[in-house]
């Protein structure tokens, strides 16, 4: 449904994204993260026909963005990071003039806009003047003419802005909702928020797409060693030497908590046993005992930082060959 293949786009001498390619699935959430101008919002900007790509081609729903412009844009609805608000309306009437911009119906504009209006949850400003609304009604309100034509493709930058955290989980609700029925990009510097909704990522770096996979296996690839976390109820001094003598324990440091210890062990070694053994004949009182998974925002920093990012990346999607076209590796 949409498709990226080797975009480029030039200001000058520089490049703001090179060779960018990936595609969205069908009826699929793929989340779009990166640092501050790693390029994620003119790639978007060239998927919507806002901007047009220096070399390389992008599709949706089939229609060339440049080729076939009004074609493209009739199956897409859009939230830039700015919201694009007539303040001088109140939200039904923007709201219905929007739904006729983009050609709905005449007979169904009214059941269109009522469908938006309930989905974003914006029934008690409905008939409100749009600048008398707070920043995160109005980021509802965007998000409500985004998907008032019912369109197949939604692109959507940082949805959840200015939203107060019982509004980001109403909003993340109706993102998840729409998956299946609706292809969406989601670009967030949440990056819970991606691991709560979306079924892929695509992590950009200093306008290069370095890697393309669900979060589950960029944290396996990524992953270079095991860590458990043991809850003691009394601490011990010599129960860290203890788990460090265990054969495949590489580090034991404190935890963030009383009693908390963070055990790091090599991945072929499971030492769960081991440390629970080590645990309960020190006396102390074992309370908990569980692994630690990578958390998204520990793959994420993996992937923009410099330093050894060949070695981890190794096997990895990388611009320009075929990994990067959304593929997973």
């Amino acid at each position: 449904m949409i498709q990226a293949e080797s975009l480029s786009r030039s200001y000058g001498e520089r490049w703001a994204i090179r060779d960018v390619s990936f595609q969205a699935r069908e009826g699929e959430i793929l989340g779009f993260l990166g640092p501050n101008g790693a390029g994620k919002t003119t790639t978007m900007r060239i998927l919507t026909g806002f901007l047009a790509p220096t070399a390389g081609r992008a599709s949706i729903a089939g229609f060339d963005v440049v080729e076939k412009p009004l074609e493209a844009k009739r199956h897409l609805g859009y939230l830039p990071e700015v919201v694009p608000l007539y303040e001088e309306f109140t939200t039904r009437e923007y709201l219905s003039f929007v739904a006729r911009l983009k050609r709905v119906e005449r007979g169904r504009i009214p059941d269109a806009v009522e469908r938006a209006i309930t989905l974003c949850n914006v029934d008690d400003v409905a008939d409100r003047l749009v600048r008398n609304l707070s920043r995160g009604y109005r980021q509802r309100v965007g998000l409500a003419q985004a998907i008032v034509h019912d369109p197949e493709v939604l692109i959507l930058d940082e949805p959840t802005s200015a939203m107060d955290p019982r509004q980001i989980v109403e909003i993340r609700n109706v993102i998840k909702g729409l998956r299946g029925s609706h292809t969406i990009i989601l670009s967030t510097h949440i990056l819970p928020e991606a691991t709560a909704v979306c079924d892929r990522v695509v992590v950009l770096n200093e306008g290069a797409v370095v890697a393309v996979d669900t979060y589950e296996q960029l944290a396996a690839r990524l992953r270079n060693s095991d860590k458990t976390l043991v809850r003691a109820a009394r601490p011990a001094a010599d129960l860290a030497r203890r788990l460090g003598a265990i054969a495949g324990v590489r580090h034991v440091t404190a935890g963030g908590g009383p009693g908390e210890l963070l055990v790091e062990s090599d991945l072929a070694a499971d030492v769960r046993e081991h440390v629970a053994r080590a645990v309960v004949e020190s006396g102390v009182g074992l309370l908990e005992i569980r692994p630690l998974a990578m958390s998204l925002e520990d793959v994420f920093l993996k992937l923009v930082t410099h330093e050894d990012r060949a070695a981890q990346l190794q096997g990895s999607p990388q611009p320009g060959d075929g990994g990067s076209k959304g593929v997973p590796a």
